[in-house]
């Protein structure tokens, strides 16, 4: 990718895991509502560095433009988060964003969905069993949103956002339904999160090949290689060439990596 890529809320937890992977990988445009702070750039150019919110259309309008992709990470990120946030930050920003990418001509726009998208799925009949790795239950994608939560809702919209605006305008769009992403090693004694971990690495590859792959409009799901899952990652190794390295079952119950793990822990 030549041009430069978007990347909105730089400053959160995805946007770091992706800048401390990619930093060097792209010229970035890095959009954030507050400052980014020197140490949150990783070498990106404070010139690079656009403070805006993603309600903002002119704001937006210019930072997308002349941008080849976006990587969209910006709202709110609260479970919790009330109505009013998620409609503003979420949901009308999400809107804002892909209709700023279609007037500027932008390939393709990555959208970070969420787990909680399809949180319902997870009915009480289901766990603790879906989390082990007996169990065969697989979500891929082709399963309609279930949202465990209003937070959930707004991801669900954006995905929709997301349909339309492939159909309407061919933007090429995928959807990451990120699961638990966590610095280090996978939760401590917590079966769910390491169902579904996505390590820091597999995040930021994940991400780079959403980025460089050729798609239509995708859902795949954002987890590492875990021997416990409940969420299939076929697809995004089939459409983007995914190819996660770590594996919640690598790490003892303490959050130490086991003496036979594959890869040295980051």
């Amino acid at each position: 990718m030549d041009d430069p890529v978007l990347l909105t809320g730089a400053s959160g937890r995805v946007g770091q895991a992706i800048l401390s992977h990619l930093a060097d990988e792209f010229e970035w445009r890095l959009l954030d509502r507050e400052p980014i702070p020197e140490d949150r750039r990783y070498g990106v150019p404070e010139s690079a560095s656009i403070v805006a919110d993603v309600t903002d259309d002119e704001a937006v309008a210019d930072a997308v433009g002349g941008c080849g992709a976006v990587i969209h990470l910006a709202g709110d990120p609260r479970p919790n988060a009330p109505w009013d946030s998620v409609l503003t930050n979420n949901i009308d920003g999400t809107q804002t964003v892909y209709q700023a990418a279609v007037d500027a001509g932008v390939e393709k726009v990555a959208y970070a969905s969420s787990n909680h998208a399809v949180g319902a799925y997870e009915a009480e009949e289901r766990t603790p069993e879906m989390y082990r790795t007996d169990d065969e239950f697989r979500l891929d994608g082709t399963e309609l949103p279930r949202p465990s939560n209003l937070y959930g809702v707004s991801k669900a919209t954006g995905e929709t956002l997301g349909r339309y605006y492939h159909d309407e305008h061919d933007l090429s769009v995928v959807c990451v339904r990120i699961g638990n992403l966590t610095k280090g090693h996978p939760p401590r004694e917590y079966e769910r999160g390491q169902a579904m971990w996505l390590s820091h690495p597999d995040c930021a590859h994940l991400f780079d090949r959403c980025v460089k792959a050729e798609y239509d409009y995708e859902i795949v799901y954002g987890i590492s290689d875990n021997d416990r899952k409940y969420y299939s990652i076929e697809r995004a190794k089939e459409v983007l060439g995914y190819e996660p390295r770590d594996n919640s079952a690598e790490y003892t119950f303490e959050g130490e990596l086991r003496e036979d793990a594959e890869h040295p822990e980051e």
